[in-house]
């Protein structure tokens, strides 16, 4: 679920060269999803690494990730006394 939420979205990535030769690449829609590296292999590598701690920090606080949707067995988050 959550490796075919990473896959899309690094599919949708843009990347653009900037001035001083580096790359630069983000994902449209997911706000401070962004790397900057030397190179665009290391850049797609920085952009999958910020992707997963954005995604797994939104899991963690119950905020809405857009395209993706949590389903949680509410029976489990209850204690048996």
């Amino acid at each position: 679920m959550l490796s075919q939420y990473i896959q899309k979205k690094l599919k949708e990535a843009r990347y653009k060269i900037l001035k001083d030769e580096a790359y630069f690449g983000e994902i449209p829609g997911l706000p401070g999803v962004w790397a900057n590296a030397r190179n665009l292999e290391d850049c797609r590598g920085e952009l999958r690494e910020v992707l997963e701690d954005w995604l797994l920090l939104k899991v963690r606080n119950q905020e809405k990730v857009p395209g993706f949707v949590l389903k949680v067995d509410r029976r489990q988050l209850v204690k048996n006394a």
